[in-house]
């Protein structure tokens, strides 16, 4: 019988991901599965950061379960040492040189974070990182965090291009009743998928209202909120946000007027069913207080966590209803537009 072909992933893999932050492999290797391989990350002897599959050539044990020494990935179960080539280097009693390389994982340190190219190491190429224009730029602070979560990494795309449900699943805090009312305009630019909300003249919801005392502002006025989501591959969705004095420009108005950030949201996928998702809020005000950048991290934190219990809980319920067709609004067109981007980039390395 002819051999069926292999059933194609549902990530890009020839793109760069976030793997860890630097404060993850502080002193010991990091098991951590990237779009379906386990790899471990480490660094070597020159501090530089190296990714190999998490599989010992040995025995098969785990290589994130041992130690580094001299720059090497030390085996925890019977002190096999492999190279940041994925060689075997070095075991005691034992001659090792031989042994087939198990697989290594292009890995670059950039902008606060490790990214991996889990796709074909010959196809890995630097220029292709994803810009982060903000994490280079004086004028600007930033604070993040990371979570674990157990769903497809495209439902939370999907949450992220369509903002409607801050009104319900964040009442208390960025939800405001004309998120319903304004309208939500979507187009392809270049290589991304944008999606925009506008609304004017509204009072400022609670997270806002801290944002703009910690701007030097006043909060009990009428402002002008905007939320720009921009989708672009692998999977990464930059949310342009702020608010306002009324009248004075939304997005463009002067810097003395407003609080502006980028809501940052790197996702990787783990498996079909779970991701790593890199979260952070870029800001362009108060920069020089970590007082503000620890309020406004525990504030998304909160925030977020709300979204990972909605999350988990809708793939569950859609794993146990494969068979269920889901409806589609017009709200729902930057996360629609966003999976055919990641489709259409999936059948090309097919």
């Amino acid at each position: 019988m002819p051999r069926s072909a292999p059933t194609p992933k549902p990530w890009p893999s020839d793109a760069w991901y976030i793997a860890c932050t630097p404060d993850e492999l502080a002193d010991k290797p990091l098991g951590r599965t990237i779009c379906g391989e386990p790899m471990v990350l480490y660094r070597g002897k020159d501090g530089k950061v190296a990714a190999l599959e998490d599989f010992c050539p040995h025995r098969g044990a785990p290589l994130s379960l041992g130690f580094v020494r001299d720059g090497d990935l030390v085996c925890g179960y019977h002190g096999l040492a492999m190279a940041c080539t994925g060689h075997a280097a070095s075991m005691p009693g034992q001659r090792v040189k031989n042994f087939p390389p198990i697989r290594s994982y292009p890995a670059i340190e950039r902008h606060g974070f490790i990214w991996v190219w889990p796709g074909e190491a010959e196809r890995a190429d630097e220029a292709k990182l994803h810009p982060l224009p903000w994490a280079e730029d004086a004028g600007w602070a930033f604070g993040g965090g990371l979570y674990h979560v157990a769903c497809d990494y495209r439902l939370m795309i999907d949450n992220l291009m369509d903002l409607t449900h801050e009104n319900y699943v964040h009442a208390g805090s960025i939800g405001q009743p004309e998120i319903d009312e304004a309208p939500v305009t979507t187009r392809v630019e270049g290589d991304e998928v944008v999606t925009t909300r506008v609304m004017s003249a509204v009072q400022a919801p609670p997270f806002w209202r801290m944002a703009l005392r910690s701007a030097g502002l006043p909060d009990d006025g009428l402002v002008d909120r905007w939320q720009i989501c921009r989708f672009s591959l692998p999977s990464h969705v930059m949310i342009k946000v702020g608010v306002a004095l009324e009248g004075r420009g939304g997005p463009d108005a002067d810097p003395s007027a407003k609080a502006a950030a980028v809501v940052v949201d790197f996702i990787t996928p783990e498996t079909e069913h779970s991701h790593w998702y890199f979260w952070g809020f870029a800001r362009q005000f108060a920069v020089d207080d970590p007082a503000v950048t620890a309020s406004i991290r525990e504030g998304q934190r909160k925030i977020f966590s709300e979204d990972l219990a909605m999350l988990e809980q809708q793939q569950e319920n859609l794993l146990r209803r494969p068979d269920r067709k889901l409806l589609k609004l017009n709200i729902d067109a930057g996360g629609v537009r966003s999976r055919m981007m990641i489709e259409r980039a999936i059948a090309a390395e097919a």
